[in-house]
């Protein structure tokens, strides 16, 4: 009877295991880079992150996630393109945005909230050796969005932070550049392993700072720890 149970345990587990890798592979598969730390979530509803140098023809946003107030990050004529008339566009309250015809909602460090259905957490992002481009005490944040149990991370500008040991993801989205945002690749790869990703997929890279060459350094140490790095190609 004890190892009828035991093999039910272990089939159990292995059907749990393959359900959680199809839905991560899903959720994956709708993650987009934009160039820079700019994302698009192709979910039931369209979320972008960080919008910026848009060109072309995007499908309009219900979520546009702002994490600082850089030129970069906050790009009034990318929101004016893809914007509509109900879009939300989420920004940390310590920032100023002014776009017109949008709803604006300012969320505060370490809030959760839910927008549109969807469950996301504003947590902190900032500089601890860099503190000139990002001080913690500008209130600048990343955000962890949920989509069918599955958190994804984008971590907004920013080095690796204590706050980060204490957050449990799956996909992490965080910046490769080492002069205004990680110290370097392999702070990048301790980051990663502080917030338990399964899959890391780096940005911001390529265009003020950081090599594509970073990115493959990146994965490969990665790879010696046995998490998943994808490398997206920039879709524009």
């Amino acid at each position: 009877m004890q190892k009828f149970f035991s093999i039910c345990g272990l089939l159990l587990i292995l059907v749990s295991g393959n359900l959680y890798s199809e839905i991560l592979d899903d959720v994956l598969s709708k993650i987009v880079w934009l160039g820079q730390a700019g994302v698009k979530i192709m979910d039931k509803k369209v979320i972008y992150i960080d919008p910026f140098a848009l060109k072309g023809n995007h499908p309009k946003a219900d979520i546009i996630l702002i994490t600082h107030d850089h030129q970069d990050h906050l790009d009034k004529k990318s929101i004016d393109l893809i914007a509509k008339e109900n879009t939300i566009v989420v920004f940390p309250e310590s920032i100023k945005v002014d776009v017109n015809g949008v709803i604006l909602k300012p969320v505060k460090v370490n809030s959760t909230n839910i927008i549109e259905g969807y469950k996301i957490v504003a947590v902190p992002a900032y500089n601890i050796k860099k503190t000139m481009f990002h001080p913690k005490n500008k209130g600048y944040v990343g955000y962890i969005i949920d989509i069918d149990g599955i958190k994804i991370y984008h971590t907004g500008d920013t080095e690796r932070i204590p706050e980060m040991k204490n957050l449990n993801v799956d996909i992490i989205l965080l910046p490769l550049g080492q002069t205004y945002t990680m110290n370097s690749v392999e702070e990048a790869v301790e980051v990663v392993k502080d917030v338990k990703a399964k899959v890391a997929i780096p940005i911001h890279f390529g265009l003020y700072e950081g090599k594509a060459i970073d990115a493959t350094n990146f994965c490969k140490l990665l790879e010696k720890e046995k998490i998943k790095c994808n490398i997206l190609e920039i879709w524009r």
